[in-house]
């Protein structure tokens, strides 16, 4: 019975003319339901869990099997996915929720640390697809609609976000709560202001700082200090390199404490000792000859970079050795440009896809899209179900999971008891 839906389900998702109007969403509140359907947090999803089903199974698997799904027995299990890599903790320390999610770096750290999401959100389809296989629950899609927001349950401990940089038109005013209105953010303060989590960890880029002359950030700090109550330390600029990767990616973290813990210190956590390079993250065996640069593509950066050179700028590409660490994997051709690497273990210049020219004999290739999710920390197991394309995007979108773990490290602490 079980495999028979599964059968079903995998053809809702790719199927076109699908009847199931809002299927995603549907998906997100029933695998929302089945994480928490043995704690107080299945009550914001158990009745539209059960009833989304029941749709489903009308329009999708013999009648015979209705039944089967009554609110005395909800036997939703079928619905999840049977093995997924990172299952969620049955005895969580604490939970936490993921804003803006990505593809579950954020949830990857946290649940290493014992915690249990309890609601997830992202509105990209295909990262909600990657975060689907690996963890087991579809994240909600746009967390600014209200039909979204009424799902995130109470009495969670830390909020997670890493929310996109967007521009406060703040002239004149105080850059308060209500002048970050039409912004990512204001979505962000307005769930910390309904749910007063115990502590609250953004995560955005190195520019947020400098982004629109400061203004940007100082609006965010003013929110969250003095129109939410709570206390926030000094942002702080943290490198992926300082916690084990070999990948030189600045990211600015916010970290901040409902009032009433009494918390009034807090420190980031310190750089480990550890040397790497990228020859800890290089794949092991040969790869495969698509990720080899043409030798047209190669004569294209080549020309490019020396046009620049020649107006004194440092733009092109760049290769890097097996001794060095990686420049930051961000999304774009740029991000890949910047992180050539030299592999000599090719055997078979063959073209696997269309190119123009022919396969270089440098041994100049691109890093592979698992190499990016070691870089940025995801182990071997975070399985990679989309085209390359994607994938690249969504690890240069992603967190640096050991970063986030260690930082987390630090807000537990104070946190749980």
């Amino acid at each position: 019975m079980s495999n028979t839906l599964a059968i079903s389900l995998d053809k809702i998702r790719s199927d076109r003319k699908n009847p199931i109007a809002d299927f995603d969403n549907k998906d997100a509140v029933i695998t929302h339901f089945l994480h928490n359907n043995k704690n107080g947090v299945s009550k914001f999803f158990r009745k539209d869990a059960i009833a989304y089903t029941n749709e489903i199974i009308e329009n999708y698997v013999s009648d015979g099997l209705i039944e089967y799904f009554t609110e005395s027995n909800y036997k939703l299990e079928i619905f999840q996915n049977i093995e997924i890599p990172f299952v969620p903790n049955q005895k969580p320390k604490f939970k936490f929720i993921d804003l803006f999610a990505g593809i579950g770096g954020f949830r990857l750290a946290l649940q290493n640390l014992g915690g249990k999401c309890v609601f997830s959100s992202e509105w990209d389809k295909k990262a909600q697809k990657t975060y689907r296989v690996n963890f087991g629950e579809t994240p909600f899609g746009d967390i600014t609609k209200e039909r979204v927001k009424k799902y995130i349950p109470d009495d969670f401990d830390v909020l997670c976000a890493g929310f996109p940089c967007q521009a406060f038109s703040i002239a004149g005013k105080r850059g308060g709560f209500e002048d970050t209105r039409g912004t990512l953010f204001f979505d962000v303060a307005e769930i910390i202001k309904r749910k007063q989590p115990k502590a609250i960890f953004l995560e955005n880029v190195k520019g947020l700082k400098s982004h629109d002359k400061g203004k940007t950030l100082e609006t965010i700090l003013n929110v969250l200090r003095n129109d939410l109550g709570y206390f926030v330390p000094d942002p702080k600029i943290v490198n992926a390199k300082d916690f084990g990767l070999p990948q030189n990616r600045e990211r600015i973290y916010i970290v901040g404490f409902r009032k009433d813990l009494q918390i009034s210190d807090f420190e980031y956590p310190k750089p480990i000792d550890k040397t790497v390079s990228f020859s800890d993250v290089k794949e092991k065996d040969v790869v495969e000859t698509k990720y080899y640069l043409s030798t047209q593509y190669l004569q294209t950066l080549i020309k490019h970079k020396e046009r620049h050179e020649s107006k004194g700028n440092g733009f092109g590409y760049e290769i890097i050795q097996d001794d060095e660490i990686a420049n930051a994997v961000v999304c774009g051709g740029m991000g890949r440009e910047r992180n050539l690497v030299f592999d000599d273990r090719i055997t078979d210049f063959t073209p696997t896809t269309k190119i123009k020219g022919k396969v270089n004999r440098n041994g100049i290739r691109k890093m592979t899209p698992r190499e990016w999710a070691r870089l940025q920390g995801f182990p071997d197991n975070f399985i990679i179900p989309v085209a390359d394309a994607s994938a690249y995007k969504q690890f240069g979108n992603s967190v640096a999971v050991p970063a986030i773990e260690a930082t987390a490290n630090e807000i537990l602490k104070l946190i749980v008891e």
